[in-house]
C-alpha cells in the first residue's frame, strides 16, 4: 500500500516544530519536491536559517540526515514516474515469488482492492469531498470533465451519471478547435473535473492552470503522488492504486466517484427525481432504453 508523501510528512510535523525549523519546512513545501535536491547550505541560506538547524527539522521527520531524505525523495519520484513496464521489470512480475503461491488470484485482488478502496475512503479530506459535492449540486455552474489515456472512462463515467441529474454537464472535445473554443470561454461559473494519474499529462496541470486563472474552480482525482495539477485544483480527491499487477488500480477511484454521487444526489434532492423521471420518459418516447 502506497504510503503518503513526503510533503504529507513535513505537513504533520509542521505543529511540533519550532519556529526556525517551521521556515525549513516552508521552503520545502513551496518548493516541493526540487527543494529537497539543493544543498543544505542553500535551503539554510534561503530559509534564513542555520545548517543545523535544517538537519534539526530533516531528524524530526525521521530521516537520520540528509543524503537519507533526499534518498527517499528520489523513491518517490521514482513511483511517480512509474510506469506499468517499469513496474512489471522492477517486480519480476510474472515469476513465483516465495509467500505469493500462498495466497490464489482471486484472495490476492480481495486482499488488496478491500484494503485499497478502505484507505482511500478513511483518509479522503472531508472538506474536499464537501466542498465537490457543492460545486457539482450548483445548477449555477457549468460541468466539464476530462481525463486521460484510461482515466477518460472515469470522467465519461461522471460526466454521464451528472447528466441524468442536472443540467449544464458536457465533455472537453477531443478535437483542437471545439477543446479551444471550450477553453477559451471559461469564466467564474466553470467547474473542471479533471483525472490525472501517475506520469501525468502536460495538458492537465495547463488546463487547472487557465481554469484558476480565468476564475473558474478546478476538481482534481489523483494518485497518492498528487498530479502537478493539484497546485491549481480548488478540491483534491487522492486514490491508493495498489492493485495485483503493473497496472495501477482505479477501483479506489470508482469507489470516490460514486460516493460523489451519491452526495450529489442528496443534495439535489427532489430536482434530481424530476430530472430522472424526465430522462426516462424521453428516453422511452424516443424508443433509446
Amino acid at each position: 500500500m502506497a504510503p503518503g508523501t513526503l510533503a504529507d510528512e513535513i505537513r504533520l510535523k509542521l505543529g511540533d516544530a519550532s519556529p526556525a525549523e517551521r521556515k525549513v519546512a516552508r521552503v520545502l513545501l513551496a518548493g516541493y519536491p526540487s527543494a529537497g535536491f539543493e544543498t543544505m547550505a542553500v535551503l539554510a541560506e534561503r530559509a534564513a536559517v542555520s545548517t543545523p538547524t535544517v538537519l534539526r527539522f530533516i531528524n524530526r521527520i525521521g530521516y537520520r540526515g540528509f543524503p537519507d531524505f533526499q534518498a527517499a525523495l528520489r523513491t518517490e519520484l521514482d513511483e511517480r514516474n512509474a510506469s506499468p513496464l517499469s513496474l512489471y521489470e522492477a517486480t519480476d512480475y510474472g515469476r513465483s515469488h516465495e509467500g505469493v503461491e500462498d495466497l490464489s488470484l482471486l484472495q490476492r485482488g480481495s486482499n488488496l482492492f478491500s484494503a485499497a478502496v478502505a484507505q482511500t475512503l478513511a483518509e479522503l479530506p472531508p472538506h474536499d469531498l464537501e466542498h465537490a459535492i457543492a460545486l457539482l449540486s450548483d445548477g449555477k455552474r457549468r460541468i466539464t470533465l476530462a481525463g486521460g489515456r484510461f482515466t477518460n472512462l472515469f470522467a465519461q463515467y461522471l460526466g454521464l451519471h451528472l447528466m441524468q441529474v442536472r443540467d449544464d454537464v458536457r465533455f472537453l472535445p477531443d478535437r483542437d478547435v471545439e477543446r479551444t473554443a471550450q477553453l477559451a470561454a471559461v469564466n467564474r461559473r466553470d467547474v473542471f473535473v479533471l483525472f490525472d494519474y501517475r506520469r501525468y499529462e502536460p495538458d492537465k496541470v495547463a488546463m487547472a492552470e487557465l481554469v484558476q486563472e480565468l476564475g473558474g474552480k478546478v476538481i482534481l482525482f489523483t494518485d497518492v503522488w498528487l498530479s502537478p495539477a493539484a497546485a491549481h485544483a480548488q478540491v483534491v480527491l487522492p486514490s491508493q492504486v495498489a492493485a495485483p499487477s503493473p497496472y495501477d488500480s482505479l477501483v479506489p477511484t470508482l469507489a470516490i466517484i460514486e460516493t460523489v454521487v451519491a452526495g450529489v444526489l442528496t443534495a439535489l434532492g427532489e430536482g434530481a427525481h424530476q430530472r430522472m423521471k424526465h430522462g426516462e420518459e424521453t428516453a422511452r418516447r424516443m424508443g433509446l432504453y
